[in-house]
């Protein structure tokens, strides 16, 4: 684009000479500082705007342009000529002054919302208690941090605690929402009771901020983990949310276990929602992830193969670390899925080696 009044230029000196002489060429040059405008600042444009008016009075006065013999210089079509482009100059001007403008509110607007979705998913340290982590984020809208996924962990005196969830809804309520669950869950996490106390803790929280809304159809699907160190297991519970991975001494399982419904509708089930648990031991690495990873598609429109690729990449290989499993996805992923159409979360965690 900064090129671009450079050969709008010289388009016009090339067919110039080859243009009967009652349809001067010259006189496209009059849009050349609105085409400055989209690519230089207000200055600049001020310049290519004189400089536009004295070339096309050169032209006018060459008698060899466009086969004349003699020169048109202070020919009253070629001073409207000029008059319009130092008009057209003056608005090219302004118009690349408000560009300038928009460009640095734009930035800013994006600055502070990188910077508040930052605090949301505060970057994860590489040890959390008694576990190693690792996390990715890569939202589906590209150059912004907006997105409605969320992840997190705690260590707290029951054991590690970390959530994923995916919330219903796209850009700035979707944040609120993101905003409330993580909130909710660094306050829960650390109260007196089992996991499925906290779960209940963030339901009456999702039903609280529903009302507020208010929104009848506001819900986040969320998985919730507990780690308990001295018995070397997992505890899960499953709100609608994709099942978790665990890699354990080469072979890639699910951990199944009975859904439940996504936080916000646990009004509409009968039961409470029923924890599973796993065994958990060094060397295993849990990788939770939202639905915008398994539902990226390539150009054929296949999903991505997650299970597949993890087996690819881990069977028979060295024990990973979490960072290993995640720095995979990351490279991975966009070379399955060249845009995507949903935000990516992933968040994985392993015993530490040092308990």
């Amino acid at each position: 684009m900064r090129w671009l009044p450079v050969l709008y230029v010289a388009a016009i000196l090339a067919i110039e000479p080859v243009t009967p002489v009652q349809w001067p060429v010259s006189f496209l040059l009059i849009a050349l500082p609105v085409v400055a405008a989209f690519t230089i600042g207000p200055a600049g444009v001020a310049a290519v705007t004189l400089f536009t008016v004295a070339f096309e009075g050169v032209l006018a006065g060459t008698p060899c342009c466009a086969g004349r013999s003699v020169g048109y210089l202070w020919d009253r079509h070629y001073v409207a000529s000029y008059l319009s482009t130092a008009l057209v100059g003056a608005l090219g001007t302004a118009l690349a002054a408000h560009r300038k403008r928009q460009e640095k509110q734009l930035v800013h607007a994006a600055s502070a919302t990188e910077a508040l979705m930052r605090t949301l998913l505060r970057p994860l340290p590489h040890e959390v208690g008694h576990v190693l982590t690792a996390g990715l984020y890569r939202p589906a809208e590209a150059g912004t941090m907006i997105g409605g996924d969320l992840f997190d962990i705690r260590a707290t005196r029951s054991g590690e605690r970390a959530i994923i969830g995916d919330v219903r809804g796209k850009g700035l309520q979707a944040v609120r929402t993101v905003a409330d669950v993580l909130g909710g869950f660094r306050q829960a996490a650390y109260e007196p009771g089992d996991l499925g106390q906290v779960c209940a803790r963030l339901e009456s929280r999702m039903a609280r901020e529903a009302a507020e809304i208010p929104d009848d159809e506001l819900f986040v699907t969320a998985a919730l983990i507990e780690y308990d160190p001295l018995a070397h297991r997992v505890t899960v519970i499953n709100h609608g949310h994709i099942e978790p991975v665990l890699i354990s001494r080469g072979e890639v399982t699910t951990l199944s276990g009975p859904p439940s419904l996504p936080l916000g509708l646990g009004s509409l089930a009968d039961e409470s929602p029923v924890p599973v648990h796993h065994r958990f031991l060094r060397g295993d690495v849990l990788l939770l992830c939202t639905d915008g990873l398994i539902e990226a598609r390539d150009v054929t429109g296949a999903f991505y193969p997650l299970l597949d690729r993890l087996r690819d990449r881990f069977a028979g290989a060295p024990t990973p670390e979490p960072i290993d499993v995640i720095e995979f996805l990351n490279t991975d992923l966009p070379a399955h899925a060249r845009a995507l159409h949903d935000d990516v979360a992933a968040l994985a965690i392993s015993p530490h080696e040092r308990q």
